[in-house]
């Protein structure tokens, strides 16, 4: 098990905590996590991209002249595609991006990506975050201390004080144990564990994946 320093909102050491090894210390596979991220943005993708067929075009009702003797070109519909206005040839159609992934590998990427940042140092622990006010530069002041740029902080609950706080300042975001996600954690170079959310997490993962 890793033990690790726990700080204060003003950068002093407060105490250790320790980290459970199946969580924090499993051994790191970019297929596993890459498969899991591109996962979670697919089912991000709205899907709703849309043109018009020669069904959903309008016009075509009747034959724009005679087969034959005209001199002209065969032509049978003005929603043919070659015509101006008319249908898009393998255009896009709604459709769901999202394709599933087995729960124990979603559970073991999780792990993977809490101990990559742990394996690289870049895992802080903090007691916890208390503001005078919900105001963006006390938080702000408290980030520049514990030298966060881009980081993911992670708070037990909700904390609509901290979120009113946090929203507004570019490459920082606050979120919950119970919507951590590896694509977060990935897209920040920083995770901060607010002591209160150690636990939860711990026992959310620790007896899911291999």
């Amino acid at each position: 098990m890793a033990t690790v320093k726990v700080y204060d909102q003003n950068k002093q050491e407060s105490g250790e905590v320790t980290l459970a090894s199946d969580v924090f210390e499993i051994e790191v596979r970019p297929e596993i996590l890459n498969l899991v991220a591109r996962a979670q943005m697919a089912a991000k993708r709205a899907g709703t991209h849309m043109v018009k067929t020669r069904a959903l075009v309008s016009g075509g009702g009747v034959k724009p002249w005679k087969q034959k003797g005209t001199g002209r070109a065969r032509s049978g519909s003005n929603r043919s595609p070659i015509w101006r206005g008319g249908a898009i040839i393998f255009g896009p159609s709604p459709r769901d991006y999202s394709f599933k992934v087995n729960s124990k590998v979603r559970a073991l990427a999780m792990k993977m990506a809490l101990s990559s940042r742990l394996a690289g140092e870049t895992l802080m622990v903090v007691k916890g975050i208390e503001l005078p006010e919900a105001k963006t530069k006390h938080f702000a002041k408290v980030a520049d201390t514990l030298g966060l740029s881009k980081a993911l902080i992670v708070a037990p609950a909700e904390d609509s004080a901290l979120t009113r706080s946090a929203r507004n300042i570019p490459g920082l975001t606050l979120t919950t144990v119970d919507r951590l996600s590896v694509l977060e954690i990935l897209k920040h170079k920083q995770l901060v564990l607010l002591e209160g959310a150690v636990e939860p997490v711990q026992a959310r993962f620790a007896k899911k994946g291999a």
